[in-house]
């Protein structure tokens, strides 16, 4: 059954994952975009803490995790995303779907795999700077979309009971197109410049989890990965059209090496199996050189990432068999990032709070789960952006044993 669930919906997703806008940031303007990849629905409800070994869940952020599972997992998500963006004069809404990652776990004894595909940022802005009220001012509409995704494999190890090392390799890809449109007040003529920017590179990310009984029924958990600074090259294109001109100029800039920076995370959490987890996570990461010619400005520098969160999930009664809703896995957690990006020398913050539920589907380990993620990132400080957000997820994680000869025909 499971085999089936996976090819139809990497038949669906190989339509409409590429052709989705991502976001609705103006903040994506800047560098390659929002970050978009934050965990699969089951510990995106828990702030991103994912540090315990489980065995149906799969948990793409460390590699490790993958000699932990019991069963052949498929996990798919995808987001319903509403957004209040204001200035200190204006406001404006938006809102969209998205498909958020796609993978699937093997067990193998003492190992583990997984591959998957992954968009790890995007691009989606309009912006209209409109100065038509004054003569011989400039005024400017621009646009943006596009953003990186990933395709990846990884395999883990289980060195002995409770201890994981795994590694990844991450192909890196996209495309991101920005189109800037300039017309001067009392002149018939604009200016459209299109840039079209290529994006490929390869990277690789190691990690290992380690958990040890505590007591007779508390664990600790802890984990621990490493991303790799890597190269990302960005081919690009231009295009600049004088309205009038029937002879637009097409250039081929020169291509440019990008830098996307190392990342690391660490993690621990207490708590019973089954039953309930309590963790934290810290994530932090370089700057990077993250801006293509055409994207570069005054105002705007790339800091340091910092992520702190803290979360947990409590399961009543696992295997009740007089309560469904005791079986049912409840999540929440609150995050607080630094996302690297300062503009108007104002560090961009993003600040939130997770609440989700993992659904148990009746006779399986396999579950649907829900999550709602609401917070406020950036400012209306400096003449900036402050978004509020309201996120719905919906995540599935099926679960199927492979490579299992059945005994009877």
């Amino acid at each position: 059954m499971i085999k089936k669930i996976i090819i139809s919906a990497c038949l669906l997703i190989s339509f409409v994952s590429f052709a989705q806008q991502g976001t609705a940031s103006p903040y994506s303007f800047y560098g390659i975009g929002d970050a978009r990849f934050k965990g699969t629905l089951e510990f995106r409800s828990m702030a991103g803490v994912a540090v315990e070994q489980d065995s149906i869940h799969l948990n793409i952020e460390n590699p490790a995790s993958y000699a932990g599972l019991g069963q052949t997992t498929f996990a798919v998500g995808g987001t319903f995303a509403t957004s209040n963006l204001k200035t200190t004069s204006q406001s404006e809404k938006a809102q969209r779907t998205t498909f958020d990652y796609l993978a699937v776990g093997i067990p193998m004894g003492k190992f583990g795999a997984s591959f998957g595909l992954v968009p790890l940022t995007a691009v989606g802005y309009k912006i209209l700077n409109d100065n038509t009220a004054t003569p011989g001012a400039t005024s400017a509409q621009l646009e943006g979309k596009g953003g990186l995704n990933k395709v990846y494999f990884g395999l883990a190890y289980q060195i002995k009971k409770n201890w994981n090392i795994g590694a990844d390799i991450q192909y890196n890809f996209g495309k991101i197109t920005t189109t800037s449109i300039e017309a001067v007040t009392g002149i018939e003529s604009s200016t459209t410049e299109v840039n079209t920017s290529t994006l490929s590179g390869v990277n690789f990310n190691i990690g290992t989890m380690y958990q040890t009984k505590i007591d007779k029924k508390l664990s600790l958990f802890t984990t621990m990965s490493y991303s790799f600074g890597s190269d990302l090259n960005s081919d690009i294109t231009s295009q600049i059209t004088v309205s009038g001109d029937p002879d637009p100029y097409d250039g081929a800039p020169p291509s440019q090496k990008l830098k996307l920076p190392s990342k690391f995370t660490i993690g621990a959490g207490i708590g019973e199996a089954r039953k309930w987890l309590v963790g934290t996570t810290l994530a932090f990461q370089g700057e990077g050189q993250l801006a293509n010619y055409y994207n570069i400005s005054q105002n705007v520098k790339y800091e340091n990432y910092a992520k702190y969160a803290v979360g947990g999930y409590y399961i009543p009664n696992y295997n009740s068999f007089t309560s469904y809703l005791s079986r049912v896995t409840y999540r929440a957690g609150l995050k607080y990032e630094k996302i690297g990006l300062m503009v108007n020398n104002e560090s961009i913050k993003d600040v939130g709070m997770t609440i989700g539920a993992g659904i148990p589907i009746t006779g399986s380990f396999s579950n649907i789960n829900i999550g709602i993620e609401f917070g406020k990132r950036g400012t209306t400080s400096s003449d900036l952006v402050q978004e509020n957000y309201l996120n719905f997820s919906v995540g599935f994680s099926f679960n199927d044993k492979w490579f299992v000869k059945s005994k009877f025909n």
